[in-house]
């Protein structure tokens, strides 16, 4: 029996792997931070017999609410991913799996990995829809793309989209891909129509590093992104830096960030009615947003969330709030689940990486029914 995590996004400490029934793991720390969920490792065993997976530090995890419920994904050819039978104890994670071949890959969600954003970027750029800007580089000197759909023109609402800031939340880039596959789909009419209206400046991936390093949610010098948008730097957190300077120099009309949720088993959107200077046309626009998305797709809902920030008291490091205060434009924090969505489950591959493509391309319509009050 082998258990190995030296890949892209690799991440598992092997304790001990005796027997079928006795495999102990656990996970690995984001770099120079206390933050950990995040795993994805390959089982190869030769005993096809039902093997037993126990990742022994679960219940000291950055979320050890997100195991309830929770089942991990697992693959034999790393493009179908299913669900396996997993259970919580309040300690430990425990997998349950019998191997149909010798080698399986396991991880909390459907990897998405760098090659594969590569290849994003590429196919984006050689549909003749879109430029691919370089912003600059990570501290691990990867590149900080950013990808510009649309002819820029005066009057253009300037709608502007980044994901992964977690890097363990992949499925934020599987709604990237599927946006972004309907946005360049010239015979779309719902594309074809916004990007009369908009130009779209979409971060993929807005922690490659991290991605890369497997972790769950902080950067190569374990800098949770998400708390940097007032005072980035580029000794620690580039990233942000870059991304927020060509904010600054084009303007924004109207934001998306793409994330994940541990706990809740459902997607929703976090506002801005926390910052000094939200207003009635904000209020509007996030309601007109809802509304639209709900009409769209069932997989959205406005039930389950966050708790609403108190007036002036939104942290204005996280980007869509500080975004919503720097430009008084339409910004949200969207969120998925990594367990299943609740309203609409799927025993097979809970919420996966096939659903969150698809409400990806469901959001251009939400963003259609906005654009022209933004």
């Amino acid at each position: 029996m082998k258990i190995t995590s030296n890949f892209d996004s690799g991440n598992i400490e092997v304790i001990q792997a005796d027997s079928v029934d006795n495999i102990q793991l656990a996970i690995r720390k984001d770099h120079n931070s206390d933050f950990y969920q995040w795993f994805h490792f390959r089982l190869h065993s030769e005993s096809f017999e039902p093997h037993t997976i126990r990742i022994t530090n679960a219940g000291s995890s950055a979320y050890p609410g997100g195991w309830a419920d929770y089942q991990a994904v697992a693959s034999y050819d790393r493009e179908t991913w299913f669900r396996v039978p997993t259970e919580y104890d309040g300690k430990e994670l425990t997998i349950h799996h019998y191997p149909e071949a010798e080698s399986v890959y396991f991880a909390y969600f459907a990897p998405y990995s760098y090659e594969r954003h590569m290849d994003l970027l590429s196919q984006a750029q050689a549909s003749g829809m879109c430029q691919l800007v370089d912003l600059g580089n990570t501290l691990d000197n990867r590149d900080m793309s950013l990808l510009v759909v649309g002819e820029p023109a005066e009057g253009k609402k300037k709608i502007w989209i980044t994901a992964r800031q977690h890097p363990g939340e992949t499925m934020a880039e599987w709604f990237i891909e599927g946006l972004l596959d309907r946005l360049l789909d010239e015979d779309d009419g719902v594309a074809r129509e916004l990007l009369q209206k908009a130009v779209f400046y979409v971060v993929p991936n807005m922690n490659p590093d991290g991605s890369v390093r497997g972790h769950l949610r902080t950067n190569a010098a374990g800098v949770n992104l998400n708390r940097e948008w007032q005072t980035p730097s580029m000794e620690k957190s580039p990233e942000v830096y870059l991304v927020r300077r060509k904010m600054l120099e084009l303007g924004v009309d109207m934001f998306l960030d793409i994330h994940g949720d541990e706990n809740l088993p459902y997607n929703f959107v976090a506002g801005a009615e926390g910052v000094p200077s939200y207003n009635s046309k904000m209020a509007e626009l996030e309601t007109a947003f809802k509304q639209a998305l709900l009409m769209t797709t069932p997989e959205f809902q406005t039930k389950f969330g966050y708790e609403l920030d108190a007036p002036g008291q939104a942290n204005l490091t996280i980007a869509s709030t500080w975004v919503a205060e720097q430009f008084k434009c339409l910004a949200y924090t969207f969120e998925m689940p990594f367990k299943d969505n609740a309203n609409l489950p799927d025993e097979q591959f809970g919420w996966s990486d096939v659903r969150s493509m698809k409400l990806g391309q469901d959001t251009l319509i939400a963003v259609r029914a906005v654009v022209d009050q933004l």
